[in-house]
């Protein structure tokens, strides 16, 4: 069975196909199909002029007309289409959206920072890690990061705070929310001990390929600092080059570093894994239990 989720972010819109099927123990696994990513950017527009402009609608809708042949193409049956931060911002989210389900039947769907946090829970990655510790998954988005503390097998806190890559390059993030956001995680986190980070975004996920790390080995905050300082000496234009990046990555790349490492340091954390998980994995679980009830 063929499972899709489409991802609407601040920074890059995602679609990602999954194949569901039972493995030799019964449980379902899921097998990514294909993931096609396409760096919208409406986080540009939102978090400086309040709105999505004509020139960024019209791409996100060329880009759910290329998402809707592709599941044609692969005869999906399900999907689950979600926008997070800079449409919930929008003042125009709902207009555009209307236009994108008039024109292509996809309804597309803005959801609250808890519920995107919710759909990361969803990804289970924490079920399969050591029962003693506690897990603090960091999802780091281009208008918004969401902190998940899961111990025992049971989720504790969930909160989105509107600290984000883009938000953070255009210079929209205030002392306060940074006091806020290291208030509230040290708050939660008190009287807890051996904490774990899980992270997730793209970032997250580049920093790790660099590191030529095996899979399932963490990055420490060591590693994650030396590599800030190290993207923080170079201009976009020379990350690009030096590191093989995209323009849309090599720029956000050091605010992402950022807001791990004050999580990471707030939380006591030395380690983190990069299970490669993200919103779009979570929307797939999500529907997979939807339809199966």
């Amino acid at each position: 069975m063929k499972l899709a989720a489409i991802d609407i972010g601040s920074n890059a819109a995602r679609l990602l196909i999954s194949e569901a099927s039972p493995n030799s123990q019964g449980r379902m696994d899921f097998t990514k199909v294909n993931l096609v990513r396409v760096p919208l950017r409406l986080g540009i527009d939102v978090f400086s002029e309040g709105a999505i402009s004509e020139k960024r609608a019209a791409h996100l809708l060329s880009t759910i007309k290329a998402y809707k042949l592709l599941l044609e193409v692969y005869e999906v049956r399900y999907l689950k289409a979600c926008a997070t931060s800079a449409m919930r911002d929008a003042s125009n989210s709902a207009e555009i959206l209307h236009t994108v389900r008039q024109q292509t039947g996809i309804d597309i769907k803005v959801i609250s920072g808890q519920e995107e946090a919710s759909f990361l829970y969803e990804s289970h990655i924490a079920e399969n890690l050591d029962k003693t510790r506690v897990y603090m998954y960091i999802d780091v988005g281009g208008g918004s990061t969401e902190v998940t503390i899961f111990s025992n097998n049971n989720l504790r806190y969930k909160e989105s705070f509107n600290i984000g890559t883009i938000r953070l390059m255009q210079h929209l993030v205030t002392d306060d929310q940074w006091q806020y956001m290291k208030d509230t995680i040290k708050s939660r986190l008190r009287g807890l001990n051996n904490i774990t980070a899980i992270g997730s975004g793209g970032n997250i996920n580049k920093i790790f390929s660099l590191s030529k790390r095996k899979e399932g080995k963490p990055l420490t905050l060591e590693v994650l600092k030396d590599y800030y300082k190290e993207f923080n000496s170079f201009s976009v234009e020379e990350r690009i080059h030096l590191y093989n990046l995209r323009e849309d990555r090599a720029d956000v790349i050091v605010p992402a570093l950022q807001i791990y490492i004050n999580i990471m340091r707030w939380a006591d954390c030395e380690e983190i894994f990069v299970p490669k998980i993200g919103l779009a994995d979570g929307l797939i679980q999500s529907l997979y239990a939807e339809i199966s009830r």
